[in-house]
């Protein structure tokens, strides 16, 4: 009789908790690439940062300032390039997130909306 009882007892648990879970699963994978997305971006513009303050620290004359600032359109323009591509990302994985939660949402109202 007990056994029966806490049988029952778990799967209604187990059910109840389910879409806990698959939200749960949802936001750690989402977290997972926001995560992964601003460590690329902070190597990424560390290592141009750094590749900056090399050739800035090369400028010994006329000539090498002169190429260094030519050198500055090219860094600027990647720079512009990396954070458009970064924001898309960032957005794409928005979108992919809004629309797993979206189908989340309408599984379990369709499980608890009477036929």
């Amino acid at each position: 009789m007990y056994t029966e009882m806490f049988k029952t007892f778990s799967d209604q648990t187990e059910k109840t908790l389910a879409p806990y879970v698959k939200f749960n699963k949802l936001f750690t994978k989402n977290i997972e690439e926001i995560t992964e997305l601003q460590l690329s971006a902070l190597r990424s513009y560390s290592d141009l940062g750094l590749s900056q303050l090399k050739a800035a620290s090369e400028v010994k004359d006329l000539q090498t300032l002169t190429s260094f600032n030519s050198s500055q359109l090219e860094a600027l323009t990647k720079l512009s390039q990396q954070m458009i591509d970064d924001s898309n990302k960032l957005s794409s994985i928005a979108q992919e997130f809004k629309a797993d939660v979206d189908a989340l949402v309408a599984e379990n109202v369709k499980e608890v909306t009477p036929a």
